[in-house]
């Protein structure tokens, strides 16, 4: 999601007669778009504004803070770093061209922190930019699930669903530039819902269906998941439509209905697993991803064993997986029975090493069998480029062998964890 409002950023800014440096003391303007997700957002926000409040000590230029570490902490950048010139929220970034032209004109620019989805998503510029074959395009945003250890709902707001039509020539926009495959982006993307063309009420399956009928879309992947919004037709759309890749980003975080319920999941372990085997009656072939928090509060190591019991049980081909870390506003922080950080590195450390044997395990299969792959760029090494195969593997192969924008089909040779090469 921040890739994505990051290049948005970048249009925007773009349009208004600005063009991007990556040389750091050549920057008359410095954006900062941040995320609140990872531990020690914020510190690593204030370090990286210290270094740049060097440049600015030398050298006139306008420094913007975004994103959701601005949302949740816009009056703490204030009072530690008055020379921040703009902040505004992830739903608001839209604003920062009319906040630039009110700071050049000496006009009083307070922090834009509300939830302006509708607004920002009407103010979005289309990129004409060529980067690539594949793109993200957010149809979703925001969380209504208040899962505890969360702050998306605290700086994304509740869930908000674009419009079909405008989902759609956002797509169509891409192709003109040279792009093949779509990424449907949401904090809960599968809870999507929007109006048909009659008036009828339609889930995502049916937005994949459409942008599927894009003759210039060959691939279509989403992500993140809720496993409470994986409905029937969503299921049947990794069987009945062609263009939606065979991967599948669903979390579950635990393997305990405890810890499940103390995260205020509102689902239980069987019921994901159901879900799991639902989609893999209709689709043996899926390749499944999933993220896992270990550590949080009130976990045991009963708990814990209960997590790697369901990963042996699921079979996972990509995983995401960390310590639990304490977000400040959310109820998670203020548990009882926080874990030890030491029991947490070794916890995290034996969960890792078991769903890193399961992606070798998966990624073996494809010794000497042939694979689908759209060419993405080059890759570090001389004559080499890169792409990635239906189920979202890396796959590296000489570029004598296909374009970037390409699809092949190559057969592999070598492979590695993270990694095919042909």
């Amino acid at each position: 999601m921040n890739f994505y409002d990051s290049d948005k950023i970048h249009d925007l800014l773009f349009f208004h007669g600005y063009e991007k440096t990556n040389i750091l003391d050549d920057a008359n303007l410095i954006v900062l778009n941040t995320c609140h997700i990872r531990e020690k957002a914020s510190e690593k926000l204030f370090s990286d504004l210290g270094r740049i409040k060097k440049l600015k000590d030398q050298k006139k230029i306008t420094i913007a803070v975004t994103g959701c570490v601005a949302q949740a902490e816009g009056k703490k950048i204030i009072d530690r770093a008055p020379y921040v010139d703009l902040i505004t929220g992830p739903q608001a970034f839209h604003r920062l061209p009319e906040m630039l032209r009110d700071l050049s004109q000496g006009i009083k620019v307070t922090p834009e922190l509300e939830f302006l989805t509708n607004d920002k998503f009407d103010n979005l510029r289309y990129s004409k930019r060529i980067t690539g074959p594949t793109a993200f395009v957010s149809i979703q945003e925001g969380c209504d699930k208040f899962c505890t250890f969360c702050v998306v709902p605290y700086t994304r707001g509740a869930e908000f669903s674009r419009s079909i039509s405008e989902i759609k020539e956002e797509v169509i926009s891409l192709t003109e530039i040279g792009v093949c495959e779509i990424t449907l982006l949401g904090q809960n993307v599968n809870s999507w819902h929007g109006v048909d063309a009659l008036g009828k009420e339609r889930g995502l399956a049916y937005l994949i269906l459409e942008i599927a009928k894009i003759k210039k879309i060959k691939r279509i992947r989403y992500t993140t998941s809720h496993p409470l919004d994986m409905d029937q037709d969503l299921i049947l759309a990794h069987k009945e439509i062609s263009k939606l890749m065979p991967y599948l980003h669903l979390p579950i975080q635990s393997g305990s209905d405890k810890i499940l319920k103390l995260m205020n999941r509102k689902h239980s372990s069987k019921q994901y697993i159901k879900i799991i085997e639902k989609i893999r009656n209709v689709n043996p072939d899926i390749a499944l991803s999933g993220d896992f928090i270990v550590g949080f509060p009130g976990e045991t190591q009963s708990d814990f064993i209960d997590t790697l019991e369901l990963v042996k049980n699921v079979g996972y081909a990509q995983s995401y997986s960390f310590k639990y870390s304490s977000r400040p506003g959310t109820p998670a922080s203020v548990l009882e029975s926080q874990v030890p950080e030491n029991i947490k590195k070794t916890r995290l450390s034996e969960l890792q090493n078991l769903l890193f044997s399961q992606q070798r395990r998966f990624n073996s299969q494809f010794l000497d069998k042939e694979v689908e792959v759209l060419i993405e760029k080059y890759g570090e090494r001389n004559s080499q480029v890169m792409g990635r195969s239906e189920y979202m593997q890396a796959v590296y192969m000489d570029q004598s062998l296909g374009s970037i924008g390409d699809i092949k089909k190559v057969k592999i040779s070598c492979v590695g964890q993270n990694s095919l090469k042909v």
